[in-house]
Parts: structure tokens; sequence; C-alpha cells
């Protein structure tokens, strides 16, 4: 029967492409290598008909009950079975599985994500949220379930490459690039006046548009510093984020003896997802190969937090500890989406998450870990009500 696959979040940029990295396996006299068993949208009621028409999967799971006629409508006469709602999602994180991909985008992604890593089997985390929101307790039930977590996020996943964590004395520090995003040489008035269709106008990576906004501010990359932390057990200082326009070096790991450990590869997401589809041998991949002659040239720089302020929030958040990171996301999630929305520019993302922050700043247990799911997401659903309101101030 194969590898029993479930992705969460298959209508994504990442959901189909692990799915056309099955298709290509098949296609590769691999057919049987594995097999789909759960499938899960959030709104998107048609693709994921598709996709169950194709894959014919044991489950589908549709989050937004409005679309929910269309998915009945188009998988009746199979044996499909279908979900509606919130609960339905966790369950799917729960159905039995492999592997799972975890690929819904944002907080929304918690619950049945954890519900995944409960089974204890492999888990490709494509949700860095689920580490931002809730490392602390997101991390002890990886370890309590034994789960084998295993990275997507390209940085992420090349540190888990080149990372001895059994020695982890002899390393440094870890070393995330950033591609700079589309405004890199903006100046602070440019970035106060950029438009909807420039932020979602990537250089190198096609993506969603939250993330892609994510890296236009460099948000992404700060949450990217807070998932590093939980995930190799590092502390703020012993991750450093260099930008690297090229993005061919996808990240470092600097040893005690001056080695610099560097995975590289052309800038798809197929090969980070690849890497954990197969995990632990390796699978072919219609990715382009690295032809270091033909890019002539690999760049580096140091970031820019003053044009970039994300960067220094994220690293403020981690260092505060207990639910800083969880109210940083949130209110980045709410900020991107006025953004995304034309309520607000560009530059008040920043100027949002800042105030958000400030407002937590004082209150007791601010600092301390979060020990359950509800206290996540009640510091959750505070934080993006406090967003909203700064949002039509800064509007």
């Amino acid at each position: 029967m194969g590898k029993r696959i479930t992705i969460l979040g298959s209508t994504g940029s990442i959901g189909e492409s692990t799915l056309s990295l099955i298709s290509h396996a098949e296609q590769m006299s691999e057919d049987g290598a594995f097999n789909i068993v759960c499938l899960t949208a959030h709104s998107n009621a048609a693709k994921l008909a598709e996709q169950a028409l194709k894959y014919q999967p044991e489950y589908v799971v549709l989050v937004k009950p409005e679309n929910a006629q269309i998915l009945k409508d188009r998988l009746a006469g199979t044996d499909i079975k279908i979900g509606i709602g919130r609960e339905a999602l966790i369950d799917a994180g729960a159905w039995r599985a492999d592997f799972i991909m975890a690929a819904i985008v944002g907080a929304a992604g918690l619950e049945p994500t954890l519900a995944a890593v409960a089974q204890g089997k492999h888990v490709g985390l494509a949700n860095k949220e689920c580490l931002v929101c809730a490392g602390d307790l997101f991390m002890t039930e990886v370890k309590r379930s034994g789960t084998t977590l295993l990275p997507v996020d390209s940085e992420h996943n090349a540190i888990f490459q080149v990372l001895n964590q059994e020695r982890r004395q002899e390393v440094r520090k870890l070393i995330l690039t950033a591609s700079g995003g589309p405004f890199r040489e903006f100046t602070t008035t440019q970035l106060a006046n950029v438009t909807r269709a420039q932020a979602l106008n990537h250089p190198v990576w096609e993506m969603g548009a939250k993330i892609t906004i994510d890296s236009a501010s460099l948000m992404n990359k700060g949450l990217e510093l807070i998932e590093a932390s939980y995930l190799f057990d590092r502390s703020s200082d012993e991750i450093d984020i260099i930008i690297h326009p090229q993005s061919i070096v996808h990240s470092m790991v600097e040893y005690v003896d001056g080695s610099v450990l560097a995975q590289m590869g052309s800038p798809d997401m197929r090969t980070p997802i690849a890497y954990a589809l197969a995990w632990p041998c390796r699978m072919s991949a219609p990715v382009k190969p690295l032809d270091l002659v033909e890019m002539n040239k690999l760049e580096f720089f140091a970031p820019d937090s003053e044009r970039f302020p994300a960067l220094r929030l994220a690293r403020d958040a981690l260092d505060i500890g207990g639910a800083a990171p969880t109210v940083l996301n949130a209110a980045n999630e709410i900020a991107v989406a006025a953004f995304l929305d034309e309520q607000i520019p560009f530059n008040s993302i920043s100027a949002c998450i800042d105030s958000v922050l400030n407002s937590f700043i004082s209150e007791q247990g601010f600092t301390k870990p979060l020990k359950s799911v509800k206290e996540v997401l009640d510091f959750d659903t505070r934080a993006r009500q406090c967003a909203q309101i700064k949002i039509s101030k800064l509007g």
C-alpha cells in the first residue's frame, strides 16, 4: 500500500507541491510508494474535490461549511468520507498515517498539527506558526510522542541536513539566509508607499499571499528565527540572519573549528518537501539542477533592522519568551491581512505588531511558558482583537 500520507492544507502551495511530487514518483516507476489517505482544505471545495477524485483518499475535510455542498456533490457516488468544520480538521490530523504534511497557514494549523504529532509518526512541518505560537507546548508533545519532526521550510530543512544534533557542543551558531524580498534596496520613504501588487511580486520564490508579504517585511525570517530556536534548541544569540539575494545557500551551520557547512540548491520548495516526504531516504524531484558556473556569484549582506523592524521585533519576542511570540504572530497575521485588504500601508504592519506587543508587555504571566492550547488560544485571540483596534487607528 505504500507510505500512508495525510496533507493538512492540500490546496495551498506546499500541499500542491507535495501532491505533484507524489505524482512524479508514480511517473518514475515508483507507483505505490505513497498512498494518499487524507486531504484537507480551508475553503477551496472545487480544488479539494478535484484532488480527491484524482488521489482517492479515505477522508477529506473542508473547514468552511459555506462551500460544503460543492464538495458533497462532486464526490457523490464515491467511498470518500467527508468531514466539515474545525473539529473535522483536528480529526484529520489524527487520521492514521505514516507521514503528515502540516501545511496549514497560520495559527489555525496548531490544533490539527498537534493531533498529527500525537500519532508518534513523521510530521513534515511547513507551518512555522505552530512553533512560534506554542513552541514549548509543541516540542514537549513531540518528545512525549516520539514523533520525528521534519522541517519543510527551506532554511530549517537545510540546517536539519547539515546539523549534528548529537554533538551540540561542537556547534557555534546557526545561520539563516533570507532573500531580502522585493524591497531589499528600498528607502524608508519608498517602503511607506509600496503597493499590494509590488509586495506580492517576490523576486525569487513563488508562495502564498501571506508568506509573500512576510518575506517582503522580513517577518518571515523573524518567525523562522523563533522556529529555529525551538526546533534545534538554540538561544537567540546562537542564531544569525544574513541576506542572500540569490537564495542558493539555504542556510548554514558554523562549527567551533571554523568550518561552515551549507546546504545549497535551486530555489524550489520541492527540494525540502521531497527530503521530508522520503526521509530517511531521498527521492527524485523534478527540480532544476544547480549550476554554480551559471550562477556566477553569491552575495551576502547584513540585514537592516531600521528599515525592516520585523526582525528586531521577532528577536525581542523570542528573548522575552512566554506568550510574546504568540502575540507577535497573531498581530502579524491581522496586520498582513489588513495590508492585503489595503486598510493600512506596508510600513504599518510592523508598527501594529510593535504596538500590540507593548500592550501586553506588563501583563502578569506574559513571560511565563504557555502550558496548554487554551492558554495559547487565549493570548492569540486577545492579540488579534488588540491588533484590530490598532489597525483602525493606523489606517
